[in-house]
């Protein structure tokens, strides 16, 4: 993919539309490392210092919503010392960039089992998330031990249950109501859904992340390694999704 520079005019012209909900999986820390020969541990530690550029850009630029696929359902089967290193990056990042976060009027959210996080990976995504929650400005949305699936089988749980206590027939189950008792539920219902989806490193599958949510995202597959996605590749991604046409199934 070429990298380029836009001057002012053609940024502002590539950036005419600005996605209001916009998705990252975060990608190919590990293999970031091992190109430097250091432990795959520091590209993780390098992502978040990438995370802190991409949101306040992010902010600055108008989106609304920046959902990061933070750490999944299935990442638990990594190494021990891998998901060790992983759960103490949010208490480094909560401590570290929320302030500035704060000062920038980011608000935090976390979707996802928090119940399964460490204590310590726990109480920080709290604090983050009771120091910011006033804030009105762009949502920072951790996906931490979120899974597609899982999300959507609460959903049903959470459905079957009111039915089965008479409180929803069947005649009310419908595509809204499933998306209302998703965990995408607690954000501002005109940005529930991903408009654009990033994935790192060159990778072109969605990996449990936001399956149902991303039933008409657009999709941005760069091969850049996400420890070097910075301001400029997020303005590369907007400038791409500016080129597509969504039709939504119409013409």
């Amino acid at each position: 993919m070429a990298i380029f520079k836009f001057k002012k005019k053609e940024e502002a012209a590539s950036l005419e539309k600005i996605p209001k909900h916009i998705g990252i999986v975060m990608d190919g820390n590990g293999r970031w490392a091992k190109k430097r020969l250091q432990p795959r541990v520091m590209g993780h530690k390098a992502g978040m210092d990438a995370l802190q550029k991409v949101t306040v850009k992010a902010s600055d630029l108008g989106v609304k919503v920046l959902t990061v696929y933070a750490f999944s359902t299935e990442n638990w089967s990594r190494p021990d010392d891998e998901v060790n290193f992983i759960m103490n990056l949010p208490v480094e990042f909560f401590d570290t960039y929320v302030p500035e976060l704060h000062a920038n009027n980011v608000r935090i959210q976390v979707i996802g089992d928090t119940s399964k996080l460490p204590v310590a990976t726990f109480d920080a995504m709290q604090r983050a998330v009771e120091k910011t929650q006033h804030n009105s400005g762009l949502i920072l949305n951790f996906a931490l031990n979120y899974g597609g699936r899982a999300d959507i089988a609460g959903a049903v749980k959470a459905i079957s249950q009111k039915v089965s206590e008479n409180k929803l027939t069947l005649d009310d189950i419908n595509e809204d109501l499933i998306s209302r008792h998703l965990m995408t539920n607690s954000l501002p219902f005109l940005y529930r859904d991903p408009d654009l989806i990033i994935r790192t490193s060159g990778e072109l599958r969605l990996s449990n992340f936001l399956i149902w949510q991303a039933a008409y995202s657009e999709f941005y597959f760069p091969s850049v390694l996400w420890p070097d996605f910075d301001e400029e590749q997020l303005v590369l991604a907007i400038a791409e999704f500016n080129r597509r046409k969504r039709r939504f199934g119409g013409l």
